[in-house]
């Protein structure tokens, strides 16, 4: 009945979605409201039927019911209820249900949101977000059908992959890229659907879809910072980046998101580059169906990709018409994309944009061909070619560094022009900062030429944004008699979107400060100890007290006992630990990590004898690693903040900025 349930929803789901995608433009042509909001209604209705499958689909998980396809691959009894439920998006079929879930939930609320306003943009963007439905339900309905029937119904299965079963991280990584990935039909949508309408002129649809594309682009950020995290601490490499191409999958619609969130202010203020932010965010949706392509199609080797499916040339059928509709809709409106300004001088604010959108599309670009140059070499050659981290370090470690010295150049320029008195003004406070910042790294160790050009132009970007910040509140302060904190809040307040901002940028400092740190200053340190000998580590000494074995419901788990000394006082314990579960013939490492503020101690068990008289430990020194993590919720934070309306801001206090 469950099987039946599910398997029916997603196909009348199909059929509505279909209907729904007739409607629009004959809605729209005999302008009879009628139709258009039948078609609302479809997205409503499309929107209930997939959610009736998808809790099917959880009950059929939850109850075992090894009848249904899906759960006869991914479930198992033996399994904790909270792995169980979070399975359903552990393998293909799953993962596809849930993304169109969520699809089809950001569909309903654009029509509700939406639902009232006149003119043909609203159905057109409702039309396409139907239409990119309509692709995966027939995915759904067909090569990815979760509701298989399995006969003769076996009486266990063999539980989801064990690395998706040893952390909480896995609970929470896949749904924020969903919603990151499948948040991005939104703005892209809009752009269709404005295009379609012929209101591509206006900018309407860009402040329609404005919080939508902020909402997707910090729900990617935190997934990708939630990935980070899960691979730090679940697979024992001490590493949290490696440039494995799923990573890049996420990474490169990030980066053109980015460009893009930072190309529409210059649309909005000067009426330019309406062209290239069109342009940004098809290829920002086409990347993001790219990257569930290379994740589904197994096409890649990778920990993150799932096994070879049957859908790899859908996937590829729907890159090819998303990029031929919106190419041919982008040539349709071209004399409605002509810009209205120009750009005025070098130093200028719009300048420092445009170096801003080269650079990340470069960087795109970049990892893009690094991570597709194996798949075309196999393909046109037969032959295996590795693009491993030296090749992805080199291409990307200057534009990194150039991106951080422009993250500091914009905020001190003003827009269309400035003076030389007024950049040298500007700029001089965070070059002495970034001067102070190489000096320091260089007398701590920092030797290699990115790591010193990171942590300067760090500085440059920190003072220039701190200052804004600064500025900001000291005019409050004597304009309003307010306190400092006062004032603080209430300048965020007033211009969200601008300080919003500016809290992004300090995240994104934090990260690579981090980042460039952990590179630069981690030290490894390996030793076989016996219970009771110690081994120093990076001015800490690791003690093994004892090695002890545990039987878990769905694994076995061996773990060590470790205590951290500190100048001879014991600072804390840790427990790393292998676990071994009965579909994996490798034991999966949990690494265990003692984090302050000023970096961690991470501890591998990388072997053991079975008697428990010793174990192997390898122990990684890795400085300000945590930071890493702040900074992702502090980008967060400033796309929180900038999506929210501005407070009204006086008369008084619009003169003085003025003035």
């Amino acid at each position: 009945m469950t099987r039946l349930i599910g398997h029916s929803a997603l196909l009348v789901a199909l059929f509505v979605a279909a209907l729904g995608v007739v409607l629009a433009p004959i809605g729209v042509k005999r302008a009879r409201q009628d139709l258009v909001r039948a078609m609302y209604s479809a997205t409503y209705a499309m929107f209930a039927l997939v959610t009736a499958a998808t809790f099917a689909m959880i009950y059929a998980l939850v109850t075992h019911d090894f009848s249904v396809g899906y759960v006869a691959q991914v479930g198992s009894r033996a399994t904790p209820l909270f792995y169980t439920i979070i399975s359903l998006w552990g393998a293909l079929e799953g993962s596809i249900l849930f993304w169109a879930w969520v699809l089809t939930l950001l569909s309903a609320l654009v029509v509700f949101w939406n639902r009232d306003r006149e003119g043909a943009l609203i159905p057109y963007t409702t039309m396409t977000m139907l239409s990119v439905s309509v692709f995966f339900l027939i995915l759904l309905a067909g090569p990815a059908d979760p509701f298989t029937l399995i006969s003769p119904t076996p009486p266990d299965g063999p539980g989801p992959n064990p690395l998706l079963q040893n952390h909480i991280l896995m609970g929470v990584h896949p749904p924020l890229l969903y919603l990151g990935y499948v948040g991005l039909t939104v703005p892209f949508a809009f752009a269709v659907g404005a295009m379609a309408a012929g209101e591509v002129a206006t900018d309407d649809w860009i402040r329609l879809s404005r919080r939508w594309t902020l909402g997707a682009w910090a729900f990617l950020t935190a997934a990708i910072i939630a990935g980070m995290w899960w691979s730090y601490e679940v697979l024992g490499w001490g590493g949290y980046w490696a440039w494995d191409p799923v990573e890049n999958a996420s990474f490169m619609p990030w980066l053109t998101a980015t460009a893009f969130l930072h190309s529409v202010m210059v649309q909005e203020r000067r009426g330019m580059l309406k062209l290239w932010n069109l342009n940004l965010i098809v290829a920002t949706f086409a990347l993001t169906i790219l990257g569930t392509f290379l994740t589904r199609s197994g096409v890649l080797s990778s920990v993150h990709a799932f096994g070879e499916g049957p859908i790899g040339m859908y996937f590829l059928v729907a890159i090819a018409l998303t990029l031929l509709v919106s190419f041919a809709l982008v040539a349709g409106n071209s004399e409605a994309l002509a810009s209205e300004g120009k750009l005025d001088s070098v130093a200028s604010r719009e300048t420092v944009f445009l170096l801003n959108n080269l650079m990340l599309t470069a960087f795109t670009f970049t990892v893009l061909v690094g991570t597709l140059f194996p798949i075309i070499a196999e393909a046109a050659r037969g032959v295996k070619v590795s693009v491993g981290e030296p090749f992805f370090n080199k291409m990307s470690l200057p534009l990194i560094a150039s991106l951080l010295f422009l993250m500091g150049v914009g905020p001190a320029l003003p827009w269309r022009r400035a003076s030389k008195e007024v950049v040298r003004r500007q700029l001089l406070p965070p070059l002495i900062g970034a001067v102070i910042a190489a000096v320091a790294a260089i007398a701590v160790g920092a030797h290699q030429v990115y790591a010193v050009l990171t942590f300067a132009f760090a500085a440059f970007a920190l003072v220039a944004n701190v200052r804004e910040y600064v500025t900001g509140v000291k005019a409050r302060m004597t304009l309003r008699n307010e306190s400092a904190v006062t004032a603080l809040g209430r300048l965020v307040g007033a211009n969200r979107r601008r300080y919003g901002g500016y809290i992004a940028h300090l995240g994104i400092i934090a990260m690579g400060v981090a980042i460039a740190a952990s590179s630069t200053f981690r030290r490894e340190y390996e030793a076989t100890l016996r219970k009771g000998e110690s081994m120093a580590a990076g001015g800490y000494s690791v003690k093994l007290l004892e090695v002890y074995g545990r039987e878990e419901p769905q694994r076995s788990r061996i773990a060590a006992s470790v205590a951290i000394l500190k100048d001879g006082a014991e600072i804390g314990r840790l427990d790393p630990a292998m676990n071994f579960y009965p579909t994996s013939q490798q034991p999966i490492p949990t690494p265990a990590v003692r984090s302050r503020a000023w970096g961690d101690i991470y501890i591998n068990l990388m072997a053991f004898q079975q008697d428990g008289s010793n174990a192997t430990l390898k122990v990684i020194v890795e400085p300000l690693v945590p930071w890493i993590w702040f900074g992702g919720g502090i980008i967060c934070l400033g796309a929180i903040v900038s999506m929210f309306p501005p407070r009204r801001r006086s008369a008084a206090w619009m003169g003085a900025r003025v003035a």
